[in-house]
């Protein structure tokens, strides 16, 4: 875990952040691929005694340009800026993707932001990076830039399993279509999402399993179903495991989706408290009950399937 790490919200850089190893991407998720980016970096740090960097965009410029998606990320700022202090980064910048942004032509892209600005000393990127106005800039016209702006770049071999490139989009992918294992896999840890605990209408409370309802905001929406979990409240040292429902609730006439976690053995208040779940394995998929009472023997199944997938963790 580093220490003094930093987070700015401009392109302001102190001058120990300048001639750095500077990351460019968006990172959501932190996977397995951008895990192998890191450690390369930090052997160049070693190397060239340089500090590591982050340059990241918020909001993620495919969510900045098509407004209708809402559902989309792996990871939320916060998460992935932990994320980043284990990987041992020193600083990360976070971009406002606004218009005016977007705007930026390549070439000022490069001059004024990256040289001017930041000024790193390498510069690590994916081979299918794009930048600038309609997307015109790209690795080539990086290269060619380097004796110009001193830096050089950095385009590691991305990271196969299975014949196939480790990535965002396919993490969600497996996300949306139930396969939490391999999407885990891909992450190197259990997919996780944090909230708060809001006012539900305690139904389940009536039918004997209270749960804590979390709003889902703009992370991906996982296959909706019901998944064995493990939880950390904020005010709890210990992990808790539970079960958790995430979907429209279609028994009840449900609308909006919503993640709601019963947990095992626990008895206190947890409202408006923050919770981090993660989501350990896919049990079955949602579906709508005819009556309450198979509702409550379904669950029950659950409840048992859900306790041996977690003995096994």
């Amino acid at each position: 875990m580093v220490k003094n790490f930093k987070i700015y919200k401009n392109f302001n850089l102190l001058k120990r952040h300048k001639k750095s190893i500077l990351l460019i991407g968006n990172f959501d998720g932190l996977h397995l691929g951008h895990q192998k980016l890191f450690s390369l970096a930090k052997k160049y740090s070693i190397k060239y005694k340089a500090k590591i960097g982050v340059l990241t965009f918020d909001p993620l410029p495919k969510m900045f340009f098509n407004k209708n998606l809402s559902n989309y990320r792996i990871t939320t700022n916060e998460q992935k800026n932990n994320l980043f202090k284990k990987a041992g980064v020193n600083f990360v910048v976070i971009s406002n993707f606004n218009k005016k942004f977007s705007k930026i032509k390549s070439t000022n892209f490069i001059k004024n932001i990256l040289h001017k600005k930041l000024n790193p000393k390498f510069i690590f990127v994916s081979n299918n990076f794009r930048y600038g106005f309609n997307r015109e800039g790209d690795v080539k016209q990086l290269i060619l830039n380097e004796n110009f702006f001193d830096y050089k770049v950095v385009k590691p071999k991305p990271l196969l399993k299975k014949r196939k490139v480790v990535s965002s989009t396919l993490i969600r992918k497996l996300l949306q279509n139930g396969k939490l294992d391999k999407a885990n896999k891909l992450l190197g840890r259990y997919w996780t999402i944090e909230g708060k605990v809001k006012q539900g209408r305690k139904v389940g409370k009536k039918l004997g399993f209270p749960t804590c309802n979390i709003d889902i905001k703009k992370y991906i929406l996982a296959k909706p179903g019901v998944y064995s979990v493990k939880v950390r409240a904020s005010n709890y040292k210990k992990k808790l495991k539970g079960i958790a429902n995430l979907g429209y609730r279609p028994t009840f006439n449900g609308k909006k989706i919503l993640l709601e976690v019963n947990l095992f053995n626990f008895s206190g208040n947890l409202y408006n408290k923050s919770l981090s779940v993660s989501f350990c394995s896919f049990i079955r998929k949602e579906k709508k009950f005819k009556n309450l009472d198979d509702l409550v023997q379904q669950i029950k199944k659950d409840l048992k399937q859900a306790n041996i997938d977690l003995k096994k963790i």
